[in-house]
């Protein structure tokens, strides 16, 4: 007969296999391949403190969730260029979920040092009329434990004459 530890181990052992597969139900889409890739777009940055040697910036998103289940959200892996010259580049891995057919924002904080930068700046700035590029390229992860990364890569420009008080 079994002892009442051998059947807690038991028990916990089956706890512990069935703990899987009790949140893959919402990835059955993602296997059968009607997963729709969410929309995720840069919505605005802010300018949280401009130092010398540090610049924060917050980065909004907006995600967009298509499918007919929720969509849990990882984090995101970014990567932020002005003309071809790496600004910043980090990770959030901040959680999530987006309800079905439903959106969600959410903000990604950024530091940067753009002192080493400083020379290229101050001679693209000289022309405040031309637009400068930049591009965003990230990955969205999402999914609990079979996930599921989003490409993510955005670019335009901007007219600094435009941001500038007169």
């Amino acid at each position: 007969m079994f002892s009442q530890a051998q059947m807690i181990r038991i028990l916990s052992l089956m706890f512990f296999f069935a703990l899987p597969f009790s949140g893959l139900s919402g990835c059955s889409t993602w296997v059968s391949g009607s997963f729709q890739d969410p929309d995720v777009r840069l919505i605005k940055v802010d300018v949280v403190r401009a130092k010398l040697l540090e610049q924060q910036f917050v980065l909004r998103f907006r995600i967009d969730n298509p499918n007919g289940v929720s969509l849990p959200v990882r984090g995101l892996v970014y990567t932020v260029h002005l003309n071809d010259v790496k600004l910043a580049s980090g990770e959030s891995s901040t959680w999530f979920t987006v309800p079905a057919h439903g959106s969600q924002t959410f903000e990604v904080p950024v530091r940067t040092n753009l002192w080493r930068h400083m020379k290229y700046i101050v001679k693209l700035l000289e022309k405040p009329d031309e637009a400068i590029r930049y591009r965003l390229d990230g990955e969205v992860k999402t999914g609990l434990m079979f996930g599921k990364s989003v490409h993510l890569s955005r670019d335009g420009e901007i007219i600094p004459g435009s941001y500038i008080p007169e």
